[in-house]
């Protein structure tokens, strides 16, 4: 019989590329991948992989092996699903993706109720960026994300993967207050930011994009002196009279930010959501957090 550990590992070469990213998703040693691979190819009887330099390519009844694997891995989630539901107690654990902001605005009050409510229950959380989360989770790296999608900009889709959304929050131009610059204080509409310095996320991100081409749609190139995934450092760098930057409404839930915010034309909003593996959708743990995370979020849209 085949081994399943083995074929997840097969199922992880087939998604990652190579040897070495699948030891550094799971936690092995290449060596170790290495290894467990050569003993499934033994265990099968036929070729599964070809050299091609450093790197390892599946054959055909390799990549067959990887699908059904992938099909195996789904169908087991499916029954520790089913297993959990029959037990009565919310338990287990949940591996969590999500971006800074909904780190610091959806999930403290959502833990924290989860915590006294379901002690059986532990959730852990890694900040992700969303631009890979979304492999992460139906790699199984995660159990749940969340993510953000911006105006217009459509995220990469998985097979496999299902999709809640929980809020929308409004995109603002923030800038410092009272600066007695002209420059920075007669700031009414984005075009009149043209000739100021910006704060704006790694070019990478999904949001930087679209930052970018909302300048360009305004009519100018933003000058970007600045450039981090941390959006507090983004709020800091405005209330200090450094920098602009497109912020949106959950960075400043919980506080007062010290800066003045601008409406930008349409009204532009970004919309916060969760995606899991849909093998994984009755598991309670996961159906809990995701209640409690739109209730959350609804709260939230009560106060704006």
């Amino acid at each position: 019989m085949l081994d399943v550990k083995r074929l997840r590992l097969l199922r992880e070469l087939a998604s990652r590329g190579t040897v070495v990213a699948v030891a550094e998703a799971l936690n092995y040693s290449p060596s170790a991948v290495s290894q467990q691979l050569s003993t499934l190819e033994k265990e099968v009887g036929v070729p599964l992989f070809r050299r091609s330099g450093r790197n390892l390519e599946l054959t055909a009844t390799a990549q067959f092996l990887a699908d059904e694997a992938d099909d195996l891995l789904n169908h087991i989630e499916r029954i520790e699903s089913q297993m959990r539901l029959s037990h009565g107690v919310v338990s287990g654990t949940v591996r969590v993706a999500a971006f800074q902001t909904a780190m610091l605005a959806l999930l403290p009050q959502v833990l924290g109720r989860l915590r006294a409510e379901h002690p059986s229950l532990r959730i852990d959380v890694v900040q992700h960026e969303p631009e890979t989360a979304h492999f992460e989770t139906w790699a199984r790296g995660f159990d749940l994300v969340i993510a953000e999608q911006y105006p217009g900009h459509a995220t990469v889709q998985f097979s496999g993967l299902d999709r809640e959304p929980l809020t929308q929050d409004r995109i603002q131009l923030g800038l410092p207050r009272h600066t007695g610059d002209p420059m920075f204080d007669d700031v009414a509409t984005l075009a009149d930011a043209a000739a100021l310095p910006w704060v704006m996320e790694p070019r990478r991100a999904a949001s930087r994009h679209w930052a970018e081409q909302r300048c360009r749609t305004a009519g100018f190139e933003p000058d970007v002196r600045f450039e981090t995934a941390d959006m507090q450092a983004h709020v800091r760098l405005i209330e200090s009279g450094n920098a602009v930057g497109l912020l949106p409404g959950l960075v400043h839930v919980g506080k007062r930010p010290d800066l003045r915010l601008v409406d930008l034309a349409e009204d532009p909003r970004r919309t916060v959501f969760t995606a899991a593996r849909v093998s994984s959708g009755s598991n309670p743990a996961i159906s809990l957090l995701r209640t409690m995370l739109g209730v959350e979020a609804a709260a939230l849209n009560a106060v704006e």
